[in-house]
């Protein structure tokens, strides 16, 4: 449909399973990679982009059966890139035909942007070819680890998202803090809001302005300076765990954003290079059977041979 500098004749696209309840704008986006925004909205504005016959909206959510009619579009000189790397086959708990369910490493965003040209997302549709669609079902920060749903139906997604708004899917982290977590659970329920910092970096903070959020934490482990505790979020809003617990007084070991600094300088020399929040369980009943779906991802080796000091270190102590 596009190539640099050259724009070639009009596309006919019919619309299956995988592809139907997406809104246009987005699978045209999709589609049309290296294309401006601008561009897209423009020809769908202007009733170049026809289905069935017709003008639409940008918000018209794309139907099984439809026929689109794309006009030729452009991509700007230095619009293309190379396609990212397949890379190492990405570490996979859990697959069917609805979606599959991978073990995200630390470090690896979930997809490009903000300065990373690719992520998982995009090395996965390298990984797959096969598969026509493979759409995030949710995120994880880039410095998490642990169990990320890809969906591979649109209807697939849908159910997903469905569950994860009305509060039926179960997420569960392991987070190592600084200090001595006392309670056995406690319900924080303190709002976030989102805001940037004048370098335009994304940041959350505790605000009787922001959005409702909820998170159960519950102790794992104890030691001298640190506690294991384990997570349930009952909402999913950006940075909810690192923030909440910050704001507590238990910011995350590790965490380059919400952290204690010149903690997080001496555990790098204790063998900790990266932030200790692990997505450790799912629960969820399966987006189109029904069945019940349990899920486990064990600690990464690298946050496993920290807790593991921290116990030996414990023990000297104690000897």
């Amino acid at each position: 449909m596009t190539i640099q500098g050259k724009a070639i004749a009009v596309r006919h696209e019919r619309i299956d399973e995988s592809a139907a309840g997406q809104r246009i704008d987005n699978f045209l986006l999709r589609l049309a990679k290296g294309v401006p925004k601008s561009h897209v909205y423009r020809i769908l504005r202007g009733g170049e982009v026809r289905v069935n016959g017709r003008r639409v909206q940008p918000t018209y959510r794309l139907e099984e059966g439809d026929e689109l009619r794309i006009p030729p579009m452009r991509i700007s000189d230095g619009a293309s890139k190379a396609p990212p790397p397949a890379g190492k086959p990405l570490p996979v708990v859990y697959e069917d035909d609805a979606l599959l369910v991978i073990d995200k490493p630390s470090g690896k965003a979930v997809h490009g942007g903000s300065g990373v040209s690719h992520g998982v997302i995009e090395q996965l549709r390298v990984q797959r070819p096969e598969l026509r669609m493979l759409e995030l079902a949710h995120r994880l920060d880039r410095e998490t680890s642990g169990l990320l749903i890809v969906a591979k139906k649109r209807s697939s997604l849908t159910a997903l998202h469905d569950m994860m708004r009305e509060g039926r899917m179960e997420k569960r982290y392991f987070a190592l803090v600084a200090g001595r977590w006392m309670n056995p659970m406690q319900h924080v329920r303190s709002p976030l809001f989102k805001y940037l910092t004048p370098d335009g970096e994304r940041r959350v903070r505790v605000s009787p302005e922001g959005k409702p959020a909820h998170s159960i934490v519950r102790l794992v482990r104890r030691w001298r300076r640190f506690s294991l505790v384990e997570v349930e979020l009952k909402t999913g809003r950006t940075h909810q765990i690192r923030v909440h617990l910050a704001s507590l007084g238990f910011p995350l070991c590790g965490d380059d954003k919400y952290g204690d600094f010149a903690l997080n300088k001496v555990l790098e020399g204790e063998g900790l290079r990266r932030m200790f929040l692990h997505a450790a369980q799912l629960s969820f009943s399966h987006p189109l059977s029904g069945a019940r779906v349990e899920l486990m991802a064990q600690l990464p080796e690298e946050l496993q041979g920290f807790i593991d000091r921290l116990d030996r270190t414990e023990a000297e102590g104690n000897g």
